[in-house]
């Protein structure tokens, strides 16, 4: 009988004896209460507490948390804009007690001074300058909540501004002002292309007309010293200057008809080509020349006489 007593005992003493035991997990603080008060808070490890008499209120975690925070405010060119806020906190080895005990929930409290902040600040700032500016609410946020949450224990680490987000037709005006701009850009520089173009073009048809009559300067200064050595050439064999002019000319006269007449895709010219037409020609540039002769020499001799 006393055996079968004694048997629960040692069952019921082994259940204590290992709930005395307890383990803390690596970056984790246990808080121990006995009777309903504070006794100890315990690190990671193997841990021991009195069994019946001290409890575990609770853990705290000390790794570094976050907090996404989304925040619908107005800014100053009255734009309605939903705005993301990424906390980054980590609860102090030496202020657990404080976390624990001085707040009943953090992230509430976190997330409270967050729009307290950014509907501070937002409101400021016209809809372009919330996204040039992000960095900026975030330093606020920051220094805001680093004043008030080390009071209880909480360090904050690092707060980003994740994603700002107008209403959606804001968004649609914004992408057309935009493409609009670009649209315009590219209509500048398409412009300057095609005056690029005229202008080169000009100056190359400018080019092109200058090295044209540069040519054609020197072929008639070679056309004038082949015609004055053929005179000079013609004077050696007793023709004088008017008569080799004349031939020569009628020599090109004749030259011009047959390269004309060797060309097959050459427009028709009528030109008097008949045996009589060139002597007619030749006895026009005689006289011609016979009467300028004469009227130089009349007035020169007029001119000497004045003298």
């Amino acid at each position: 009988m006393g055996k079968i007593i004694l048997i629960p005992i040692i069952f019921f003493g082994l259940i204590i004896l290992i709930s005395s035991f307890f383990i803390v997990k690596q970056q984790t603080a246990a808080i121990i209460e006995r009777f309903g008060r504070f006794q100890s808070i315990r690190q990671s490890g193997l841990q021991m507490k009195i069994p019946l008499v001290d409890r575990i209120a609770g853990r705290l975690s000390l790794k570094i948390q976050q907090l996404d925070v989304l925040i619908e405010t107005k800014t100053l060119d009255d734009v309605f804009v939903k705005i993301k806020v990424s906390v980054q906190f980590v609860v102090l080895r030496g202020q657990v007690y404080d976390a624990f005990y001085k707040l009943e929930n953090p992230h509430d409290q976190i997330t409270s001074f967050v729009f307290d902040v950014v509907r501070a600040e937002v409101p400021k700032m016209k809809l372009d300058d919330v996204f040039v500016k992000k960095d900026d609410i975030a330093i606020a946020v920051k220094r805001e909540l680093q004043e008030y949450m080390s009071e209880y224990g909480y360090d904050i680490i690092k707060t980003l501004v994740t994603d700002i987000d107008p209403d959606a037709q804001v968004k649609a005006a914004m992408n057309r002002i935009n493409a609009s701009e670009r649209e315009k850009i590219a209509a500048q520089f398409e412009g300057d292309a095609a005056r690029i173009l005229i202008v080169e073009k000009a100056k190359a048809e400018a080019e092109s007309k200058r090295l044209q009559g540069q040519g054609i300067a020197d072929q008639r200064r070679e056309i004038a010293r082949g015609l004055e050595e053929s005179v000079e050439v013609l004077n050696k064999v007793g023709i004088n200057s008017q008569e080799a002019s004349a031939l020569i000319v009628v020599t090109q006269h004749y030259d011009t008809l047959q390269a004309i007449g060797g060309e097959t895709n050459s427009n028709l010219i009528l030109l008097p080509n008949s045996p009589q037409a060139g002597s007619n020609m030749l006895n026009d540039m005689v006289a011609s020349f016979t009467a300028s002769n004469q009227i130089g020499e009349a007035m020169k001799n007029a001119k000497n006489k004045e003298e």
